[in-house]
């Protein structure tokens, strides 16, 4: 077993199962051509990136609560852009969702390149549960998780899954480092009271920063493919 993370190892160690840590790729040092992104964020203002999620009924689900989220931040706060980050298959429904919601400091971005930049310019991102949330630590972005599914699926997943948090960087860290609103936390009301607190009180957002980093530093062994190539060549 090639494994990603380090605290894997102890489950299959006690199976007899032989495995190797190898380190997340994603993590590793990929250094992209910058792209100007003036043209996307207008008048200056603070990027915030929104990850809605990349399957068809995520979007269904959380696109709305989380356009009422900004609703609640534009009512609160005047120097921000939000930045959904989409791909090219889902992009145009939330255009239009955006549309018809008359909003206009909102944008929609796909290119992998472009979002990739605007991350690692962003002040705050609020991201569905998965693998993205080690994109937006790698990118040293304070954030809080949301998630929410159909109630049916949501108890069939809690009685297979035996674990306290949904994101990996507090599975490992065993501590709620990034916020968790999911099912029915999930709601915008909720999502701003947490969001508009984090972002005043300035050494909770150092903290959390400072948190996950130390995580995603044990994540990274700086040569997984190498890593994984030698494992395989070994059992060759």
């Amino acid at each position: 077993m090639l494994l990603l993370f380090p605290f894997e190892k102890k489950y299959f160690d006690k199976e007899n199962i032989s495995s190797t840590f190898i380190g997340h790729p994603l993590l590793e040092d990929n250094e992209k051509s910058k792209i100007d992104i003036s043209q996307i964020i207008k008048d200056k203002k603070k990027i915030f990136s929104i990850f809605p999620g990349s399957r068809l009924s995520e979007i269904n689900i959380l696109t709305p609560i989380l356009i009422n989220f900004i609703k609640r931040m534009n009512a609160k706060h005047n120097d921000l852009f939000f930045v959904f980050h989409s791909n090219i298959e889902h992009s145009k429904k939330i255009r239009t969702l955006l549309f018809n919601k008359e909003f206009i400091n909102c944008g929609v971005i796909s290119d992998e390149k472009i979002k990739t930049q605007v991350l690692k310019l962003s002040m705050f991102a609020v991201s569905k549960s998965g693998t993205i949330s080690l994109e937006i630590c790698k990118a040293k972005v304070p954030s809080v998780i949301i998630y929410k599914m159909n109630i049916i699926n949501y108890f069939i997943v809690k009685m297979l899954v035996k674990v306290k948090f949904a994101n990996i960087i507090n599975i490992a860290a065993n501590d709620e480092i990034i916020p968790e609103l999911l099912q029915s936390k999930c709601n915008s009301k909720n999502i701003f009271n947490t969001v508009d607190k984090l972002l005043g009180d300035k050494e909770g957002l150092k903290k959390q920063i400072l948190s996950f980093k130390t995580i995603i530093d044990n994540f990274n062994t700086g040569k997984s493919s190498e890593l994984a190539s030698s494992v395989l060549i070994n059992h060759l």
